[in-house]
């Protein structure tokens, strides 16, 4: 990023760091390429950023972070990436309540240029701060050769993104003792982290969780749920061995490019143990272990139909006996139990996708609700009805609903919205900046008795029972 000469104008903030000039964009200010910490150095954590002089030209994205080509990605090889992007309404304000977003994509994959927070800012009236983190093996490697804590350098960054907001969110109109924590997928694993890391008491005072419950247990389905420690190292210690390195020092010398070639088709996510996360979200919501702040959390009602229904347009349909298959491959000696219990569920793709959504998601979705409302004030609910498909691409024969990363769309300007769905998205917002606000929703607060859920659609809102839908006592029996 350059340097530019000072000038007196609304584009120019003064932060801990030196000047920033971004750049005026219809009802927003927007501050891009803002360093939160140094440059990293490998497999360590993030040390304060450098001052600058002058005035820092904020109205370019900075590189993502490394990662290889995906659909929610941005190619990298770059490890000089931990920096956050400012977005805050036009108007003259102060103590605007303050948004920090965690991108999804799997802890591999993601970066801030590709959500556009204008119409979050302008209309809910809050600051939006968007941050990069390190991904992959990157952020997230534990190995032996690194160290008995190492593997969650990726959620110490979003802590040290944190403490730059504490610092520096006046500076944008924003209230730093007002600062909520939001995240999708991965990013919402990462804000139930935060929740259950001692390292990041006192840096949030509200949690967003969409499409990452915090009881979601590691599996090879939920790959980016925290992970013993074991499992993670027990991958560092072959990835050493591929790579022909017997110390850390070797390690951090190979080529950012050749170690992305290694590790594209492999998965990470935070590890357990250590100082960061020294145990699992649930556990920690058992125990009290926890930083209790006011929670909104929720799934997708739908949310892997986008999987199975993409596969059904871009791949081979899903049969009657490929769903079959699928199912005893899965869940092993109970697959009778759930065909039969999901044979109501037509055609054979959006029986594949219920039957997961229910299992994978909102089963521990269920689990959390009740976790978090012991600890602390909950608003659960569900998004539903139509969301937005895949742009230009057709939709299979069955009802999509609302799949996983549809419900980022009504709050980033990322899609094109028909009546219905722009009136639900404003609405949204306005629940949403509401919640920033004051902690507060319009619905019911959630009781760890409670099965029903606050369902969102494009139609309108209602209580609906989210453990009947769900088939909840069913996949409870089957954990006997």
């Amino acid at each position: 990023m350059g340097v530019v000469p000072a000038a007196a104008d609304d584009e120019v903030v003064r932060t801990e760091g030196g000047l920033l000039r971004g750049i005026a964009q219809d009802d927003v200010r927007t501050f891009r390429g803002i360093p939160y910490a140094a440059p990293p150095e490998r497999w360590r954590s993030p040390r304060p950023a450098p001052p600058w002089s002058g005035v820092r030209d904020a109205s370019q994205f900075a590189d993502s972070c490394a990662q290889g080509e995906h659909p929610v990605g941005v190619p990298s090889t770059s490890e000089d990436c931990l920096y956050l992007d400012v977005t805050t309404p036009a108007r003259t304000g102060k103590n605007r309540p303050v948004v920090v977003w965690i991108h999804g994509g799997s802890f591999k994959h993601g970066a801030t240029s590709l959500y556009g927070p204008n119409r979050f800012a302008a209309q809910g009236d809050v600051v939006v701060v968007q941050v990069q983190y390190r991904l992959g093996a990157f952020g997230f490697l534990a190995s032996p050769l690194l160290g008995s804590g190492s593997g969650n350098y990726g959620l110490e960054d979003q802590q040290a993104a944190l403490r730059w907001v504490r610092r520096n969110a006046a500076a944008f109109g924003g209230d730093p003792r007002n600062v909520t924590l939001m995240g999708e997928s991965a990013g919402a694993y990462s804000v139930c982290d935060h929740l259950a890391s001692p390292t990041a008491a006192g840096l949030f005072d509200r949690a967003i969780i969409q499409s990452g419950p915090c009881a979601q247990e590691y599996s090879a389905m939920n790959y980016a749920a925290p992970r013993p420690r074991a499992v993670a190292f027990d991958y560092g210690r072959q990835l050493a061995a591929d790579l022909e390195c017997a110390t850390a020092a070797c390690l951090r010398a190979v080529p950012a490019n050749r170690l992305l070639a290694a590790t594209e088709p492999d998965e990470f996510g935070p590890a357990l143990g250590g100082p960061v996360l020294p145990r699992h979200p649930a556990e920690a919501l058992r125990l009290g272990k926890v930083n209790p702040v006011p929670v909104l959390h929720g799934i997708n009602h739908d949310e892997e139909s986008g999987r199975y229904g993409a596969q059904e347009v871009f791949g081979a349909p899903i049969t009657q006996a490929a769903y079959e298959a699928a199912i005893r491959d899965t869940f092993g000696s109970d697959a009778d139990r759930i065909l039969t219990e999901y044979a109501d569920v037509q055609p054979a793709g959006r029986a594949l996708a219920t039957v997961m959504t229910d299992s994978q998601w909102s089963t521990p979705a269920a689990r959390t609700n009740r976790l978090l409302s012991s600890r602390m004030p909950t608003y659960a609910v569900e998004f539903a009805g139509d969301a937005p498909w895949y742009a230009g691409a057709p939709k299979p024969d069955w009802p999509v609903g609302s799949h996983h990363l549809s419900d980022v769309a009504y709050f980033f300007d990322l899609k094109v919205f028909d009546p219905p769905q722009q009136r639900y998205a404003d609405e949204l917002i306005r629940h949403w900046a509401t919640f920033a606000r004051t902690g507060t929703t319009p619905w019911p607060r959630t009781t760890p008795r409670d099965q029903t859920v606050q369902s969102l659609t494009p139609t309108g809102t209602a209580r609906t029972n989210f453990t009947e839908d769900h088939r909840i006592p069913f996949w409870q029996s089957l954990e006997r």
